[in-house]
């Protein structure tokens, strides 16, 4: 593994932890946290589904394409769709 890629273990290892920080801040809102505290917590887990998202992306190639063939068009333009949604997401598209 080199510095520009990251393992799917070290990703998925990633999104389980981003997946307690969400059940922590659902235990927040039940038990009736102030707002303020639960507004940081989602902001830490926003931050941290953006960060995944750019290992992702910026491992994708490596991630999803084939090591053996070089891509072909329908590659390119799936990582295009790819980038074209997390832009959409990252910009706070609600969709």
């Amino acid at each position: 593994m080199t510095e520009e890629t990251v393992s799917k273990a070290a990703i998925v290892k990633r999104l389980k932890r981003i997946e307690g920080q969400v059940r922590g801040i659902e235990k927040m809102i039940e038990s009736g946290r102030e707002c303020e505290s639960i507004i940081i917590q989602l902001g830490a887990v926003r931050s941290a589904i953006e960060s995944v998202g750019a290992v992702v992306l910026n491992n994708y190639t490596k991630l999803c394409f084939p090591v053996e063939t070089p891509p072909d068009r329908t590659d390119i333009e799936s990582l295009a769709r790819a980038i074209a949604v997390w832009g959409r997401v990252h910009l706070g598209d609600k969709t």
